[in-house]
């Protein structure tokens, strides 16, 4: 059973969890602390879990199995503290999403399938991209949409993979 630890009025994880509803157990602040530290990066399910289980250090004794996993970044998703992205391979990736930010637009690769933040490329146009994804959200919420998050992607071969140079082995996706 999930220990739920005190609430700690200077733990910025510990403020997230209460203030979205969840429970403030070691695996959800292990998960989405992790998750934090590590913002510009988006990671699939398996990924989650190979970094979490070789991070042991950080939390000696937290039994992180895949369900329960699945289970607490589902959770994590639902209330708007993860970003989930299914890419062209139709794989799921999470990454933790900026409160502030409706849409994190990024590039997805058909050929090796890296996944790169745009953020910087669309940097002239994304007050504006940033404007249009918050009238979009404004105007489905007036039709009595809920929950909503919105996604915006660009698929296609990245410029490693077109010119045939191979990024290195172990990049982050």
């Amino acid at each position: 059973m999930a220990s739920i630890l005190p609430l700690t009025e200077t733990d910025p994880i510990d403020a997230l969890l209460s203030a979205h509803g969840l429970r403030r157990t070691t695996a959800a602040r292990l998960v989405l602390g992790w998750l934090l530290a590590h913002p510009d990066t988006s990671y699939t399910h398996a990924q989650l879990q190979l970094a979490l289980v070789g991070d042991d250090a950080e939390a000696p004794g937290v039994a992180l199995d895949r369900v329960t996993l699945y289970r607490l970044i589902d959770r994590l998703t639902q209330v708007g503290l993860l970003l989930c992205r299914v890419d062209a391979s139709r794989v799921r990736r999470y990454q933790a999403m900026p409160t502030s930010v409706h849409a994190i637009p990024h590039f997805e690769c058909q050929s090796c399938h890296r996944d790169s933040p745009l953020a910087g490329a669309l940097r002239a146009n994304g007050v504006d991209l940033e404007r249009a994804a918050e009238s979009a959200m404004q105007t489905l919420k007036a039709l009595g949409y809920q929950g909503m998050s919105m996604d915006f992607a660009v698929r296609g071969v990245c410029a490693d993979c077109a010119t045939g140079t191979t990024p290195p082995q172990g990049v982050p996706a």
